[in-house]
């Protein structure tokens, strides 16, 4: 297997430009794997114009531990339009020429955490080979559980008190803020929410407030408007493969609906990695840069994410956790066996929570994906998706409520259908094989979702047949299978939903 390291990667890695322990682990799963870590002659052209000649030199001793390619792949005329549409600068040229290689089959994998490359292979058609450093981590836990670090990774609320602050998870608080450590004890009653390794180690930490109308914001330009507000405190998250940020994102969107706030802030340092990875992530469920805070180490960035949206009808993503009353409203069937793998927080009474310790990707992430082979197969983004979870007459019920985000038909070969399914999906590579083979003249297709609301209250088919949402046993839903909003209505009422995520 060759991987293609972008020239931000080697240097990440070789330069110590900053701590990163993404960086780290990336490679160690490079080594377990023994996968070929390939570089460009173009990265070391691009890292010679570095500014830093004693970066430029630690890289150049190193070169040695990476395989140089030494031919080019040829152009073609998909790669000339992307040229033509994008390619400005030299550097622009050069990301073109390291997807060149991958869309000409050379290399197997991309890692990059530049976006434009992405952009530029998702109109290329080969986005499923090129992969952030998490999206990477992701893949490869996935695919080999008996080689991970993190066996068993659970989220869990603790008091500031009971952890250690000598963690050096810790360390890069320390660095940014003045007087960090006797912050974090004057907390030592606040809750917190942590995700620790197999050797206790933190790998994540969220802590969220709420202010009232009354804070004082005269630090940050422009000045925020009197709300309410929930301010992300401290966020920080180690990418491990288990999209931990997602899982961390949920809860900070749980607690500002459970407030009833107006409008979610966080200011956060443009410094390392790390920081810049929480603000592409932020970015992408709908944060935007509203300013500036001054603070005795510099500047720290803000942004916003509005808690009272109109509807996105392009990107789902930028309006959660909210969803238009308006949309298509469709039941799905899941099977016992999938629902609370891939719906852990709709878990039913009677289920062990300890079988479903979050130590899976599909379980963390708010974008899951659903095989369908539903002759309806008119979705679209946006659309609202209630889950039904078969078993019979007493034991079927509806749980849960997702938000369509894509949709993808006619997947053209089973490579193409595994590499979509990838993130987010409870299956392996073998089931997905099966899935794809099982009917060859009706191909599955893919739903991907946003993982919204749990209901309160389960509504089982007696309780559906009762209040007619489904007429009889035998007319339970097979596939994508659409309500009306009255139908709709009914169950928020009897399912005791709290309504606020729901916008007209």
């Amino acid at each position: 297997m060759k991987i293609l390291l972008d020239t931000n990667i080697l240097l990440h890695r070789e330069a110590n430009r900053v701590i990163n322990k993404d960086i780290g682990v990336l490679f160690n799963w490079l080594d377990k794997l023994h996968y070929e870590k390939c570089i460009s002659p173009l990265s070391i052209q691009e890292i010679r114009k570095y500014k830093d000649a004693q970066v430029v030199a630690t890289i150049e001793t190193k070169i040695k531990n990476y395989n140089l390619l030494k031919t080019q792949a040829p152009e073609s005329d998909e790669i000339q339009a992307i040229r033509d549409k994008f390619d400005t600068t030299d550097n622009d040229k050069i990301d073109t020429s390291l997807l060149k290689e991958v869309f000409a089959k050379r290399i197997d994998y991309l890692i990059t955490e530049d976006r434009g490359i992405h952009k530029k292979a998702t109109l290329l058609n080969i986005e499923h080979l090129v992969f952030s450093i998490n999206d990477f981590l992701e893949k490869v836990t996935t695919e080999n559980p008996e080689l991970s670090d993190y066996k068993t990774l659970s989220v869990k609320r603790s008091y500031f008190g009971k952890l250690d602050i000598r963690d050096s998870f810790f360390d890069s608080f320390r660095d940014d803020y003045q007087g960090f450590d006797g912050w974090f004890n004057s907390k030592a009653e606040e809750v917190s929410y942590v995700c620790k390794s197999q050797d206790q180690k933190i790998v994540a930490f969220l802590y969220v407030k709420v202010e009232t109308e009354q804070e004082n914001y005269t630090d940050i330009q422009p000045k925020l408007p009197p709300k309410k507000r929930l301010k992300i405190g401290t966020f920080k998250v180690i990418s491990t493969g288990y999209k931990l940020g997602e899982r961390f994102l949920k809860i900070i969107f749980d607690n500002a609906l459970r407030h009833n706030v107006d409008e979610i802030y966080v200011t956060i340092f443009k410094k390392t990695d790390n920081q810049e990875f929480l603000i592409s992530l932020l970015k992408d469920w709908g944060f935007t840069h509203h300013g500036i805070k001054s603070t005795p180490t510099g500047d720290e960035q803000v942004y916003i994410k509005d808690f009272h949206p109109i509807p996105n009808k392009n990107d789902p993503k930028f309006t959660y956790p909210f969803i238009d009353r308006n949309r298509q409203i469709l039941v799905v069937p899941i099977y016992p066996q999938y629902h609370t793998e891939l719906l852990p927080d709709s878990i039913l009474d009677n289920e062990k929570p300890e079988n479903f310790i979050d130590n899976k990707p599909h379980r963390n992430a708010i974008q899951k994906v659903y095989i369908s082979r539903s002759i309806n197969k008119n979705l679209n983004e946006g659309d609202i998706i209630l889950f039904y979870r078969t078993g019979g007459f007493h034991k079927s019920v509806i749980t849960t409520i997702g938000i369509v985000d894509s949709v993808y038909k006619n997947i053209p070969n089973q490579e193409m259908f595994i590499s979509l399914c990838k993130k987010g999906s409870v299956f392996s590579d073998e089931e997905l094989l099966k899935h794809w083979n099982h009917i060859p003249n009706n191909r599955p297709f893919i739903v991907k979702f946003l993982y919204l609301y749990s209901f309160p209250k389960r509504l089982n088919m007696n309780k559906l047949i009762e209040l007619n949402i489904i007429k009889n046993v035998d007319s339970a839903p097979r596939g994508f299978e659409p309500i009306t909003k009255e139908q709709f209505e009914l169950i928020l009422k009897e399912s005791a939903t709290n309504e606020r995520f729901i916008i007209d």
